[in-house]
């Protein structure tokens, strides 16, 4: 089973966006020497705490940086973008970068209503996803002679598209269209069952794939203690609360105690919107990540984790690469 990584570019408080980018750039590296598979980035706007804004910018730095591990948008969110300039940057960087270069997509805006005013979005765009993901893969496909508006560069690069999502709604287009499917169960797992059920049962093959793929996102902290690891988490935890209460900065410290910073009554939201979480030692992980694989049973895996301390998120998914080559070498014996 590949397993992937998906970083945010965590810009932590008493740091910059410019530390936030090179420490993106020394763990993608170190994420291709553990043998991740794929390495996404993903759009957020107006976030402090988030430095991937410019994703298709950031795609192309990290492909630069690496040689082999796959680069890509987890996601774009399409929505805000003419699918003509999404074909043109992601079929710009495939030519660059040839077959190492996945688009995901999305259609949340990827901010709030003041961030779809200032990006010139209407919120009826959303409604169109089907179709725009429609045109993005015929911009991206085999060249047409005849067509009167055409992705140069961008056409014949063939770049993988996947479809994102929380809700059934990208679960039906993936299914729809013949596309992978990746659900963000990272942060709202809620609908996470379902969606899986609803992917695979409506599938239709397509020229691209011939059965469902999923891949699902799962939070790890992983250190080389529980109590370690436990503090890790407290700085995703803390983060996801102020933005739950409108208040996103930049990502916190970590806490030896949660409660004096959430109040107790926020934890159970907390609680369930990061449920799909590997929280230990490594076998503490070893065991939660066997949990969600065993109970999915996701084709592929993608892990994430908001950790404060740089030196700290490398250990992490080191420790995450290693229990997943563990767990690649049982299944194989």
């Amino acid at each position: 089973m590949h397993y992937s990584l998906l970083d945010l570019s965590p810009v932590p408080e008493g740091f910059t966006a410019a530390d936030a980018l090179r420490n993106t750039g020394d763990l993608a590296q170190k994420a291709e020497a553990w043998g991740y598979h794929r390495y996404w980035m993903a759009e957020h706007h107006n976030m402090p705490g988030i430095a991937s804004a410019a994703t298709a910018v950031l795609v192309g730095h990290v492909a630069g940086l690496t040689s082999r591990m796959r680069v890509g948008a987890g996601g774009i969110m399409l929505p805000n973008h003419a699918p003509l300039a999404v074909a043109e940057a992601f079929g710009t960087l495939a030519t660059l970068y040839p077959d190492r270069i996945d688009l995901g997509l999305g259609r949340a805006p990827g901010g709030d209503a003041m961030v779809m005013r200032a990006l010139g979005v209407h919120p009826e765009r959303a409604e169109q996803f089907h179709a725009e993901v429609g045109e993005l893969r015929e911009l991206l496909g085999p060249p047409q002679e005849g067509r009167p508006v055409r992705a140069l560069p961008g056409e014949g690069t063939e770049v993988p598209l996947w479809i994102l999502g929380s809700s059934l709604h990208g679960a039906q287009v993936a299914a729809l269209l013949g596309l992978p499917y990746a659900f963000a169960s990272h942060f709202a797992p809620q609908a996470l069952e379902q969606a899986l059920e609803v992917y695979r049962r409506h599938f239709r093959p397509s020229a691209t794939l011939d059965r469902p793929h999923a891949m699902v996102a799962i939070n790890v902290f992983a250190a080389d203690t529980e109590a370690e690891a436990r503090r890790l988490r407290t700085t995703m935890q803390q983060a996801f609360f102020r933005l739950r209460t409108g208040k996103p900065g930049k990502l916190p410290a970590p806490v030896e105690d949660l409660s004096s910073v959430v109040p107790p009554g926020a934890m159970p939201a907390l609680d369930e919107a990061l449920r799909i979480s590997a929280v230990g030692d490594a076998g503490q992980v070893d065991a939660q990540l066997r949990g969600f694989i065993d109970r999915f049973a996701p084709d592929e895996v993608i892990l994430t984790g908001q950790i404060h301390d740089h030196a700290s998120r490398l250990r992490s998914f080191e420790i995450g690469a290693q229990v997943m080559q563990r767990i690649n070498r049982a299944e194989a014996a």
